[in-house]
């Protein structure tokens, strides 16, 4: 079968790379970064672009080593967890810096039972299946409340501790609240995990995948 492209209608670019230039110029000129670290600047524009909405800068917030400690551990081979399999979807595999493998266990079959079991919802449930590999982990949540709930406690009930942990579930539900309890956590011998979240109810799979490839690579280019 022999393709051919539709008649052209509309103006409007077609060059990706072109069309991730002009996007991060735009966002650069419109979004205020005055209060950001340089390396944390990347990783907003990157959020700012998945969300397409410079106004989210305002409710951005990070650990001060929240970039240095997530591409540490991704260069030295770390895996990614994520709540959902369109946020690992999202992760961009060419900008990962050493083939890191990206995981989701929604889908595992011990995860309903175990959900029953529990009285929680899948996305957490799956939380527990990360076990030893959490460790040193870099973690994304940007769907489930619940599920960033569950990692909070089983790292403050003294499981692995992940090296570093987006969060940016969306929702109206315990959404804000767990983003608020993953900013105010503390470890027992003082300290915290690094984190990046954006507070209130927005977030989602496209902002925490945004986030992710930002922390893999700083290079604005696809």
């Amino acid at each position: 079968m022999t393709l051919v492209p539709p008649t052209r209608r509309y103006d409007y670019v077609t060059d990706g790379l072109e069309i991730y230039r002009r996007s991060f110029g735009m966002i650069r000129d419109e979004a205020d970064f005055r209060d950001f670290a340089p390396d944390l600047v990347t990783v907003a524009t990157r959020i700012v672009h998945g969300a397409g909405d410079v106004d989210i800068v305002s409710a951005l917030a990070a650990t001060d080593d929240l970039v240095s400690r997530a591409r540490a551990a991704l260069e030295a081979g770390a895996p990614i967890f994520t709540d959902s399999h369109m946020l690992a979807s999202g992760v961009t595999r060419r900008r990962l810096p050493a083939d890191n493998e990206v995981i989701c266990t929604l889908r595992d079959p011990a995860v309903p039972d175990l959900a029953t079991q529990w009285g929680t919802t899948r996305a957490a449930a799956a939380v527990s299946l990360w076990g030893p590999r959490l460790e040193g982990a870099v973690v994304a949540i940007g769907n489930a409340p619940t599920a960033l709930f569950h990692l909070l406690e089983i790292i403050l009930d003294g499981g692995p501790r992940p090296a570093a942990i987006v969060g940016m579930p969306v929702g109206f539900i315990g959404s804000a609240e767990s983003k608020l309890a993953l900013s105010e956590h503390g470890l027992p011998e003082g300290g915290q995990i690094p984190w990046l979240v954006v507070h209130g109810r927005r977030g989602g799979s496209a902002m925490a995948a945004s986030a992710l490839n930002a922390l893999a690579n700083a290079s604005e280019l696809a």
